[in-house]
């Protein structure tokens, strides 16, 4: 039997293979009875094709099988590959049908048009929203930034590592975590990869990176947080400071942006849902100290955030609308966060204390990394835990990682799903997961 064919390479390589024999497997998306003529229109991943089945000229028992077919039925064809006068520009003219798989009730959800249901909808059948290619677009493009991110590292010399998601301490309060009974304690869900990522650097890996997924315990219901989702995640040693760790990240940005008009897949998925590239200035991404954003914020757009608190959602896409309007930048990183708003393993400015070596990078108004410099002496360490209010005997295991000889390191967290959000600009970060975890939401 001939070798299956995606259908999007058929269409590719018309001109070459046109007047071969192929056999086309896909599902029933549109079917179109004239009597005589029967067109079914089949759909893979890569695109469609249009099958013909004609009465006189396709063997009958493949007509009388043809006739069972309904939408969303698995079949396989074989047959010439034609010319046609369709949008693709060939069809199959079957000789043998194979049907694999008929749907036993009515569709819940119509795949070609599920991306104008209610979106709790679309959740709820999964399965059948990502059968739009629209929907499923989305997700060859998280794939491909998730390979630029391993391409990119890689060439940079870091290490991929693969840390553990069961932890005996959450990495900043220890608040918002998910408890597991573990045989006879209590663990939790990992909400970062932070402490073993430190662990890898001052092991001697020294530059490491990882995608995994991460768990908040966060009872928030907004169009942004998610409660498991993928991280991203760098680290590195022997920094100057930590604008060391902001290039690598706007390295990766610069090109995963380069990529994104090269790659079919993805552009592609950018042409589907309207979007473009991001624009990065040649002299860099801006930087701008929140204490500065504040002074912005309140004296351009009459938005008043007290100092020392984190910016808001408002806020941040005011940061971004600055960003475009004075440096064309859809990025901007706003630097050197309150020490009240960052977890204790942030590293404190000497002569300024209640400032930090930290950062986030907003993208089109959304924060898509956090990052900054980490402590790497271990009595600041102590200090920064009690300053905290947290205990040191909590924390003890990852204190021991400093006792014999740390480098300055610093590191960062981008959240896989919202990148492509802001990339593909999406209205909810569910969007970007196959299957999210929300407050409500834990089937399919």
């Amino acid at each position: 039997m001939l070798k299956k064919a995606f259908i999007g390479s058929l269409v590719e390589r018309k001109s070459e293979l046109v007047g071969s024999q192929v056999v086309v497997c896909g599902w029933v998306h549109r079917i179109r009875d004239l009597g005589k003529v029967k067109f079914l229109v089949l759909r893979d991943r890569t695109g469609f094709i249009q099958a013909t089945l004609k009465a006189g000229v396709t063997p009958s028992e493949v007509l009388e099988e043809a006739e069972r077919i309904k939408l969303e039925s698995v079949v396989c064809v074989e047959g010439l590959l034609s010319e046609a006068p369709t949008r693709e520009g060939v069809e199959v003219k079957v000789e043998n049908l194979k049907v694999l798989s008929i749907p036993v009730e009515p569709l819940p959800l119509e795949p070609g048009e599920s991306d104008k249901a209610a979106l709790p909808v679309r959740l709820k059948y999964r399965w059948l929203d990502l059968r739009n290619p629209k929907v499923s677009s989305i997700f060859e493009f998280e794939a491909f930034v998730a390979r630029v991110f391993r391409e990119y590292y890689a060439s940079q010399g870091f290490v991929e590592i693969f840390t553990p998601k069961i932890v005996a301490a959450g990495t900043e309060s220890g608040a918002e975590v998910f408890p597991v009974l573990y045989f006879d304690k209590t663990v939790y869900l990992a909400q970062s990869p932070q402490f073993y990522k430190q662990f890898a650097v001052i092991a001697g890996l020294e530059r490491v990176f990882e995608i995994g997924p991460v768990f908040r315990a966060e009872p928030h219901h907004t169009t942004r947080h998610l409660n498991e989702y993928h991280s991203l995640d760098i680290e590195l040693g022997f920094i100057e400071n930590y604008h060391d760790v902001m290039s690598y990240v706007e390295g990766f940005f610069r090109e995963l942006a380069k990529r994104m008009e090269e790659d079919n897949t993805a552009r592609k998925a950018l042409e589907v849902h309207g979007a473009e590239p991001p624009r990065i200035p040649a002299s860099g991404i801006p930087k701008v100290r929140i204490r500065e954003a504040y002074e912005i914020l309140r004296e351009r757009y009459g938005k008043v955030i007290p100092e020392g608190e984190d910016l808001d959602s408002e806020a941040e896409k005011l940061m971004a609308s600055y960003a475009r309007e004075e440096y064309d930048s859809d990025f901007v990183f706003i630097i050197e966060y309150p020490w009240r708003v960052r977890p204790f393993y942030t590293m404190r400015i000497d002569f300024e204390p209640e400032w930090t070596y930290s950062f986030d990078l907003l993208f089109r108004g959304l924060e898509v990394v956090t990052g900054g410099q980490r402590e790497h002496r271990y009595e600041r360490l102590v200090e920064n835990l009690e300053s905290k209010g947290l205990k040191k005997d909590d924390f003890q295991f990852y204190l021991d990682f400093f006792k014999h000889g740390a480098p300055p390191h610093g590191g960062a967290g981008m959240g896989l799903e919202r990148i492509v959000m802001q990339s593909l600009k999406l209205q909810n970060v569910r969007e970007a997961r196959m299957l999210p975890r929300d407050t409500e939401r834990v089937v399919p």
